[in-house]
C-alpha cells in the first residue's frame, strides 16, 4: 500500500488553510476566506473528498453549487462523482428561462435562480457551499430546488460559523460541515 501524503492531513490542517480577514467585507466582520484553501493543491483536495465521501456509493444526479465560491467546490465534488453540476445564481445571472425564488435577508430580500430546464422531477441533487453563515441562501436554494421537483438529500459546507446558527434555517435537512468557526 502506497503512502497517500493526502491523508495525512487533519481537520485542523485545513482549517489553518481558510484565512480570516478582520473587517471584510464591513467592520466588524471576520471573513472566512477560502481562496487559501484553493490555492493548496493537498488541501482543496482533501476538502473536496471529505465533502463527496458520505455520497460515495449514494444516488446522486446533480449537485448544485452555491454562488459563488460554492462553484468551485460543487463543480470539483460532481466531477468527482461523475455527475452534472447546476450552479444557482444571484437574479439576472443566468441566460435562458429560469426559475427563481425570493428569500428574506437580515435587511431586505434577495433572489436566487436556476436554469428552467437543469434538473428533471425526481432528481437527486446534493447541495454544496463553502460557508454557512445564517442558511438563508442554503434554505432558499434548497426550496428551489423542491420546486423543481429535485429531491435534496443534504447540504455540505467547509466552513460554518456556529455562532450566526445557520442550521436553524436548515432545519429537518442532513447539513454537514467540515469545519466550525
Amino acid at each position: 500500500m502506497s503512502h497517500d501524503p493526502e491523508a495525512m492531513m487533519t481537520v485542523e490542517d485545513l482549517k489553518h488553510l481558510v484565512r480570516t480577514v478582520p473587517d471584510f467585507p464591513a467592520p466588524g466582520i471576520l471573513f472566512r476566506d477560502v481562496t487559501t484553501l484553493f490555492a493548496d493543491a493537498r488541501g482543496f483536495r482533501m476538502a473536496v473528498d471529505q465533502l463527496l465521501n458520505p455520497y460515495a456509493g449514494e444516488r446522486i444526479d446533480k449537485v448544485v453549487g452555491l454562488e459563488a465560491r460554492g462553484f468551485i467546490f460543487g463543480a470539483a465534488v460532481a466531477l468527482h462523482l461523475g455527475v452534472g453540476f447546476v450552479p444557482v445564481r444571484k437574479a439576472g445571472k443566468l441566460p435562458g428561462e429560469t426559475v427563481g425564488l425570493d428569500y428574506a435577508l437580515e435587511y431586505g430580500t434577495a433572489r436566487i435562480e436556476v436554469h428552467a430546464d437543469a434538473l428533471t422531477p425526481g432528481a437527486s441533487v446534493l447541495v454544496v457551499d463553502d460557508v454557512l453563515a445564517t442558511g438563508g441562501t442554503a434554505a432558499a436554494a434548497c426550496t428551489l430546488l423542491e420546486t423543481c421537483g429535485a429531491q435534496v438529500p443534504g447540504v455540505e459546507v467547509l466552513v460554518e460559523l456556529e455562532a450566526l446558527d445557520g442550521r436553524r434555517a436548515l432545519a429537518g435537512r442532513a447539513v454537514r460541515s467540515l469545519l466550525t468557526v
